[in-house]
């Protein structure tokens, strides 16, 4: 590729970050869901690589799915047998938490772009009261606390493991991208499906309608993968950043964020999930992001 074309694409993604957002958010679901010849059989894909964790909601069962869950990892190894402290997935976590941070959700996430697609769909929009909203985001750490956590290491069933509650009874995304394409590959699993199946696809069913109508509602309030990573958000390499003298403060950044951040008051919100949507809008181009060991800079205090 020439030295000019180059400059030209990336004037063009810079000019239109969106694009490259949404380029990122179809190669990722492509390269972690790639074994293709798993959706026509109906098969869990079994390979070597299915011992690493991606680091994305992503679900083990998924027949294209070559990596591991980190949720789904992090809950087998507290409540397995032997109950081991999960060094490795705690440890991997953390390393994109602290590389990346929720760049990870806006940019990589498989149903994050899911959601990104639904809300596409020309349906009225709805804007949630900050006294709902505000409290509401709270849920999604409960749920990486009790769920996630708590349960699985302490709630022992008579066989002496756990189950892993979240991916269980609630993951909308294991239902999409397991549940769901395994059970119309076989058709005994779905004579087996019985209401904890109804559940899950329930469950399901309110967060693809809910996303049509509002921009990321499962990221926003239950996942407990986003959670995780928003522990790291103010320590993260990768920030967001505004200048104050550039911003002329006609909220359009604000007005474009599907985690409705309050971006000229809080750049640093552990909500931001790096989607560069108000990078797009800003007139001004006050807002920048990149590799930085600061958190969002003085730029945006003075």
């Amino acid at each position: 590729m020439s030295r000019m074309h180059r400059n030209r694409v990336t004037k063009k993604f810079h000019k239109n970050p969106l694009s490259f957002q949404r380029m990122v958010q179809v190669t990722s679901a492509v390269l972690l869901n790639g074994y293709i010849i798993g959706f026509q059989k109906g098969k869990i894909f079994t390979g070597n690589t299915k011992a690493v964790c991606v680091p994305v909601l992503n679900c083990y069962s998924c027949p294209g799915a070559l990596g591991a869950c980190p949720i789904g990892s992090l809950q087998a190894s507290l409540g397995g047998i032997k109950h081991h402290f999960p060094f490795y997935v705690l440890g991997l976590l953390m390393l994109f938490g602290v590389t990346l941070g929720r760049v990870v959700c806006g940019l990589l996430c498989p149903f994050g772009l899911i959601q990104d697609l639904l809300y596409k769909i020309p349906v009225p929009k709805l804007t949630v009261p900050k006294k709902i909203d505000q409290p509401a985001r709270y849920l999604k750490y409960g749920i990486l606390l009790v769920m996630v956590i708590l349960l699985p290491a302490f709630a022992i069933t008579e066989t002496g493991v756990t189950d892993p509650y979240f991916c269980k009874y609630i993951c909308p995304a294991g239902t999409l991208g397991g549940g769901i394409p395994l059970m119309i590959a076989d058709p005994a699993l779905r004579k087996l499906a019985g209401i904890l199946a109804g559940w899950k696809i329930l469950v399901l069913a309110i967060v693809v309608i809910t996303s049509m109508f509002l921009s990321r509602p499962f990221c926003r309030y239950l996942c407990p993968l986003g959670a995780f990573y928003s522990l790291f958000h103010r320590f993260s390499f990768f920030q967001m950043h505004l200048d104050k003298h550039k911003c002329i403060n006609c909220k359009k950044c604000e007005r474009s964020c599907p985690m409705a951040v309050e971006i000229t008051k809080n750049l640093s919100s552990p909500e931001c999930i790096h989607c560069g949507k108000c990078k797009s809008v800003c007139p001004t181009e006050a807002i920048s992001s990149g590799f930085c060991t600061n958190a969002a800079t003085d730029k945006a205090e003075t």
